[in-house]
C-alpha cells in the first residue's frame, strides 16, 4: 500500500528557499520520502514523535543533507495512518532556528481534526 505525500504552502516556500542554498536538497528529500514511506514513524533516534492525537502523529526528524554533510536540517511532518498520508509541515536549518514552529503545528492540528 502506497503512502500519499503532500505539503503545506509554508513548507513549500521554506523548501524552495533552502534548495537554492543547498543544492542536494531536492535529491535528499526524495531519499527521505522513500525511507518514511516504508517506515513512517522512523526507525532511530533521529525521529521523534512530538505530538499525537487519535488520527495523526507529528514527527520531528533529523534530515541529512549531502551538501551540508550532516544532520543540520529538521523536518516536521504529520503521519495520518488511516489515510496512509504524510504531510510535510516545516523544514528548517538548525543553525537558524532552535525549535519547530509550535503555532504552525497547532494550526495544522486544528484544521485536520
Amino acid at each position: 500500500m502506497t503512502i500519499n505525500f503532500s505539503e503545506l504552502l509554508a513548507f513549500s516556500k521554506e523548501f524552495k528557499r533552502l534548495a537554492r542554498k543547498y543544492k542536494s536538497l531536492t535529491q535528499d528529500i526524495k531519499i527521505f520520502r522513500e525511507i518514511i514511506s516504508v517506515i513512517p514513524l522512523g526507525n532511530s533516534k533521529h525521529f521523534n514523535i512530538i505530538t499525537q492525537t487519535e488520527s495523526v502523529r507529528i514527527i520531528k526528524a533529523r534530515f541529512f543533507c549531502k551538501y551540508l554533510k550532516g544532520s543540520s536540517l529538521r523536518v516536521i511532518y504529520a503521519y495520518v495512518e488511516k489515510k496512509r498520508r504524510i504531510e510535510f509541515i516545516e523544514i528548517y536549518f538548525k543553525g537558524d532556528k532552535e525549535n519547530e514552529d509550535k503555532e504552525r503545528i497547532k494550526n495544522y492540528l486544528r484544521v485536520i481534526n
